[in-house]
């Protein structure tokens, strides 16, 4: 590039000239800039005092600049976070005719004065004086650039003001602060920080985005027609734009007036002037995009996603004190972004979220403009990085073309769909989640495992279980009075085990279960894999959970993202780690942001996970490690994804949503189908959709790695040291009791009887069957007398 040129300040020093412009400061200053003003002895005086005791350090802060959020490959763009559209560059990458083009415009002695042009402040002196109602300004670059920075560097409204009021103060303000930014910085500093904070109008703040706006390259790359337009439009970016039909003769005259100014100071000729003037430019006048609901890159449909990035973001306290501080931070920090968004998972999911085979949609249609939301969240095991999130929704706050919403007490009022920014798929304090049916299980199977129960632990089921867990008597799953009596939807019954019972999803085995280890136990096992229990209800519950027998069959709101981190962390071999949508950031200097590492902890014993994982292969038509697996609900899924996975589907009563998660060491995926906008729908949830949507987004998203396999469940976990429970089939209760307590054993009755040939009031069988762990509880089940 063409060198900067210093030109020498003739007969001036420095002092001289600093004397000069106190002298001249208090009496033409105002006049020159504020002919309306008029000036007095005293006035001059005391302007002159003022001067000569104003500070010369200003305290410069950043101005505002973009935050580029960039996929996990580091390159691909997503979306951009900006109050004002501005991104730093140095001046060496500037195209020389850029800047040449802004001294003409703005300061043509910029070179030769010292922060402030003696020679300007007299000449506007003199020219205000003489021609009536035309004002002609002083301001040098310098000054100018001090204006900028002093607003920008404001930190009150009332700072605001006084950076920008029209006042001779001000003015002499800036004089001061030029004349002490020229003893500080060198002319290419200066120039090239005046570059990046000038506004160009049509929201583009400095010369990058100016040139991507009007030209849509980057400013090295500008040729001396369109940095001459650029140049000129400082003077008056509103009424210049040459994106207009209105502004763009006004921006054309100025240019010429620039291109003449250039060849008066030698940067070019009159023939490269004349020819540059003469040339017809095509102004794009193409506003930068912003925001979560312009991500850049087309077919991933990464709305949600970036949405999920913001509001994380404003959780994080490295980035500010408050949330107003962070979300500030975002969007002028100037930050790089590279997120845990993988494209190939992504772009499965955005995919599966919307497009359904005919045989697999026939009986549910899902689709874009449909109440019904097919939500799926992915995420990395052992670090929490969430990798793709999708929906069948846009992501847009233009919801002008929504159908009414689903919900009967919201009659009237526009759903979320198509076009919603609620967090449907991550949830927050107003979306706590969906019911996730039996995938709930899960915990229940694990707070089973940590109390020493192995995965070989027997309980004969019946069609139908009375517990011990009160319930209202009005309640369709209640019996023998207020008793919860979960069935099984098939009508199974029989002897089951951990792998078989989770394989064919058996209520009447994991109720029982769930109450011999303890309600309390299974709820803090989904606290610590990460259920949060955001419904008020469900909290409440979750405070004192001994009585709440249905959560074992997953009664409580939850979200995707939620459930695919709680089995991902299994997977994991118990670590746990909040979920983040981010892998680094680095500030606007290039400095990594410290602070940022997944946040993990061990929340569930290596082996414990070990063999949920073990167990939940059943379910999906994998097999455990030990051929355990007898039944699946989803037989069909590790055919289709063709590597070991593990998982669960889940269905709430009436069907009012239907879920499926599928996992592997790598990926981790959660799919539901429901109504967000009522979720207590009276239309059916239907599996097909959801698990074709969830197993497709895992093997998409694993397509073209190695297959990791699961770690085997050691044989305590496995088939563990059971001790052999007495047989009390058809005794006295008080008999049996004493029986099965000899022999080390905790003893409970459990509530109702059962059919049986045992005659009624004698026992019929003990929970769990044949045997248990030592010293573990055995609950004794009474016949009614009367065979099935």
């Amino acid at each position: 590039m063409a060198r900067v040129r210093i030109r020498k300040h003739g007969l001036l020093p420095n002092a001289a000239s600093l004397l000069l412009c106190g002298l001249l400061a208090g009496l033409v200053v105002a006049a020159a800039a504020f002919p309306a003003i008029a000036m007095s002895g005293l006035a001059a005086k005391t302007g002159s005092d003022t001067f000569e005791n104003l500070p010369t350090d200003i305290d410069v802060l950043p101005s505002p600049q973009i935050t580029y959020v960039k996929a996990s490959d580091g390159k691909t763009l997503l979306a951009m976070m900006y109050d004002e559209n501005r991104r730093d560059v140095k001046i060496d990458d500037v195209a020389p005719v850029m800047w040449q083009a802004m001294v003409a415009a703005e300061d043509n002695r910029f070179f030769e004065h010292r922060g402030v042009d003696v020679k300007g402040v007299a000449r506007a002196f003199v020219a205000n004086q003489n021609a009536g109602g035309t004002e002609q300004g002083a301001s040098t670059l310098t000054m100018q650039y001090v204006r900028q920075a002093i607003a920008y560097s404001a930190r009150t409204p009332q700072e605001v003001v006084n950076a920008t009021d029209k006042t001779s103060t001000r003015k002499l303000r800036e004089m001061r602060y030029a004349i002490a930014m020229e003893k500080k910085f060198s002319k290419k500093e200066i120039l090239e920080r005046y570059l990046n904070i000038a506004p160009f109008g049509h929201g583009a703040y400095g010369v990058f985005a100016a040139a991507h706006v009007y030209f849509e390259k980057d400013p090295k790359d500008l040729t001396l027609p369109e940095a001459a337009l650029i140049a000129g439009l400082v003077k008056a970016p509103g009424t210049m734009d040459p994106a207009t039909e209105k502004g763009y003769p006004e921006a054309v005259k100025r240019q010429k007036y620039v291109l003449n100014q250039m060849a008066a100071m030698g940067y070019i000729d009159q023939a490269a002037a004349d020819a540059a003037s003469g040339t017809k430019l095509t102004v794009t006048g193409k506003r930068t995009p912003e925001g979560c609901e312009s991500i850049q890159r087309p077919g991933l449909d990464a709305g949600f996603f970036c949405d999920y990035l913001r509001r994380w973001w404003s959780d994080q306290k490295v980035f500010g004190e408050d949330e107003y501080q962070r979300a500030n931070r975002l969007r002028s920090g100037g930050y790089t972004v590279v997120s845990s968004l993988d494209l190939q998972t992504q772009t499965a999911a955005a995919k599966y979220a919307q497009e359904q085979p005919s045989e697999v949609a026939k009986n549910q249609q899902v689709h874009l403009g449909s109440p019904n939301a097919l939500m799926l969240a992915a995420i990395q095991p052992g670090t929490g990085r969430v990798t793709a999130l999708a929906t069948n929704r846009t992501f847009s706050n233009d919801q002008t073309g929504n159908r009414e919403n689903t919900n009967p007490g919201k009659r009237g009022q526009k759903g979320n769909y198509p076009n919603t920014t609620v967090p449907i798929i991550t949830g927050d304090a107003d979306i706590p989640g969906y019911q996730a049916g039996s995938a709930f299980k899960i915990f229940t199977a694990v707070a089973a495992l940590e109390a020493g129960l192995p995965l070989a632990t027997t309980i004969q089921t019946e069609k139908q279980f009375v517990s011990d867990f009160p319930i209202s008597a009005g309640s369709s799953a209640a019996c023998n009075g207020a008793h919860y009596c979960p069935k099984n939807s098939n009508g199974q019954s029989g002897p089951y085990n951990m792998w078989t019972a989770f394989g064919s999803s058996i209520n009447t085995f994991f109720v029982p279960l769930e109450q011999q280890v303890g309600v309390e136990h299974v709820v803090d096992v989904a606290k610590r894999l990460g259920i949060q229990f955001n419904a008020p209800d469900d909290a409440k519950l979750a405070g004192d959970p001994k009585q709440w027998g249905a959560f074992t069959l997953g009664v409580s709101a939850t979200t995707p993202l939620q459930l695919a981190n709680a089995y991902g962390t299994l997977a994991a071999d118990g670590l746990y780690c909040e979920p983040t949508p981010i892998l680094e950031v680095r500030d606007n200097s290039g400095k990594k942001v410290e602070g940022l590492d997944p946040k993990c902890k061990q929340a569930v014993d290596p082996e414990v996970a070990r063999a949920a994982v073990d167990m939940a292969r059943c379910p999906v038509g994998d097999q455990s490690a030990n051929g355990k697996c007898n039944g699946a609900t989803a037989q069909y899924a590790r055919g289709f994804v063709k590597r070991q996975i593990a998982g669960k589907s889940g269905t709430t009563d009436s069907e009012k949503s239907a879920t499926f998660t599928v996992m592997t060491k790598q990926l981790a995926v959660s799919g539901f189908l429901t109504d967000p906008d009522w979720p207590e729908t009276d239309k059916n949830m239907l599996h097909a959709p959801v698990n074709y949507a969830a197993l497709g987004v895992l093997r998409d998203g694993l397509a073209g790695q190695p297959e990791v396999k699961f770690t085997p469940p050691n044989k305590d976990r496995s088939q563990g040291k059971l001790v052999d429970i007495p047989s009390v089939r058809c005794l006295a209760v008080d008999q049996a009791r004493d029986k099965v307590a000899k022999a080390g054993f905790a003893v409970t009755v459990a509530a109702g009887q059962v059919a049986s040939k045992c005659p009624a009031g004698t026992v019929d069988r003990t929970n769990p069957a044949g045997a248990t762990t030592k010293g573990g509880p055995v609950q004794l089940v009474v016949s009614n007398g009367q065979p099935a």
